[in-house]
């Protein structure tokens, strides 16, 4: 009986964490899928292109500093676990100066990022003026956007899941409603896409920080300012922090191959890619639910060196995440024709995107290994297997795409990304065991 209760505790206590940050983190594609959308609708594939073109330079721009997000998260719950009050405040003064210590320099160097992204990726020159237009406007959003990382850190790792939600639904219902009011009314197009976003990520911090006064225990008295001036107390996060930052470097750089290749293939099949990659980001949005629980619940029981409760988060979860892996799949299969006609009404487009549509069928199933892993790893702040495992995973993709797309053209390269995402819960999943060992010797 005690085990049936015991069990039904976990399956709970997983889902009021993952629910809501299921929710709270498909704000994320929805905003991405109206931009989308909306540039799908405008006349000709260069819209589409230039966004999709321009949301790559922003995930290497932006996305890859999310890492300030992941090691909040990690600090946060294990100073809840040792029930450090003090230490949890420390955790969110530096994180929060390292942010804006980042944003500054991404606005003062605007120009030169650009330039090397455009060079890089080698689009049509249509393509890349509407990717200059969106990335002139939204590089503006850098403060904003560092400052919403930490927040989010913040909330997970203290597992108040309903508050982040509360503060995404802010960021993604602003977005939206300026989309529409910028595009469709002022007729802006991509650059009122690109303001949209930066009002909103504005509109978000700010409710963050309110929410963050409101649920940090002693947020209203006094704040340890001395642990954000001595530069000792930074060692760790910034360790941390810099092998989170290779992780994800590597991870946007085998991403940045696969839309760099789409591109050399055309301007259609870009945007084709781009419609489907918009079923794995869905997919793995929601997904993140499961993992960014195991790292609160597992950041948690390391840090009271609880190797049951790991091993109870990390099973629950897992069994939870492949069985919705799996019915995304299948909604993907039955209703993916429809959603490709709403992302865009370029037939050509639609033609492409539905000769390639059984990769993003298959693709949230063979992801999902890799983001609990991730979530485990996260939660216990060991950066160094998480960039060894990318760094390993990324050694052996880069030439498989591209030997991969020489042979089979586009076929080839969702091949190479599905040989990516088994390779990354490979790597990861060899030294988990080491992890498990490593928490049961602390505990004793």
């Amino acid at each position: 009986m005690q085990q049936v209760i015991s069990r039904a505790h976990w399956h709970g206590r997983v889902w009021r964490m993952a629910f809501p940050i299921m929710l709270s983190n498909l704000t994320l594609p929805i905003v991405g899928a109206v931009d989308t959308a909306m540039a799908g609708h405008l006349p000709g594939p260069e819209y589409l292109g230039g966004v999709a073109v321009a949301v790559l330079i922003f995930s290497f721009a932006f996305m890859n500093f999310s890492f300030m997000r992941l090691s909040t998260t990690g600090y946060i719950a294990q100073a809840l676990g040792r029930g450090d009050r003090g230490e949890l405040k420390a955790v969110i003064l530096r994180a929060g100066i390292l942010a804006f210590a980042i944003a500054l320099p991404l606005m003062a160097l605007q120009g030169p990022i650009l330039w090397v992204a455009l060079e890089l990726i080698s689009a049509s020159p249509e393509v890349s003026a509407q990717a200059a237009a969106y990335f002139n406007v939204r590089i503006w959003a850098a403060p904003a956007v560092m400052g919403n990382f930490i927040v989010l850190g913040v909330l997970i790792g203290m597992q108040k899941a309903g508050w982040a939600l509360g503060v995404q639904v802010v960021i993604a219902g602003t977005n939206v409603m300026l989309d529409l009011l910028f595009v469709l009314e002022f007729g802006w197009e991509v650059p009122g896409l690109a303001g949209a976003t930066v009002l909103a990520e504005y509109a978000g911090l700010i409710v963050g920080v309110v929410v963050l006064m409101i649920v940090v225990p002693g947020a209203r008295i006094t704040w340890p300012l001395a642990a954000a001036t001595r530069l000792t107390a930074y060692l760790p996060l910034l360790a941390l922090n810099r092998d989170l930052l290779i992780r994800t470097l590597v991870l946007s750089l085998a991403f940045a191959v696969f839309v760099s290749l789409s591109a050399r293939t055309g301007d259609v099949t870009l945007a084709a890619n781009e419609v489907l990659m918009m079923f794995l980001t869905f997919a793995s949005f929601a997904l993140d639910g499961f993992a960014n629980a195991c790292e609160a619940i597992v950041g948690e029981a390391y840090g009271k060196r609880d190797r049951r409760s790991m091993q109870n988060a990390v099973a629950v979860s897992t069994v939870w995440a492949g069985l919705t892996a799996s019915v995304f799949c299948l909604v993907f299969a039955v209703f993916g024709g429809g959603i490709i006609n709403l992302m865009t009404d370029v037939e050509e487009v639609r033609a492409v995107a539905r000769d390639y549509l059984p990769y993003a069928v298959l693709m949230p199933l063979f992801g999902v290994w890799s983001f609990q892993l991730d979530g485990i790893f996260i939660g216990t702040t060991r950066g160094r297997d998480l960039r060894n495992a990318m760094l390993i995973s990324t050694v052996v993709y880069l030439p498989a795409s591209y030997l991969l797309w020489l042979e089979l053209g586009n076929h080839g390269l969702w091949i190479a990304l599905i040989v990516l995402f088994i390779l990354r819960a490979l790597t990861l999943w060899v030294r988990y065991p080491r992890l498990i060992r490593e928490t049961e010797t602390a505990s004793v």
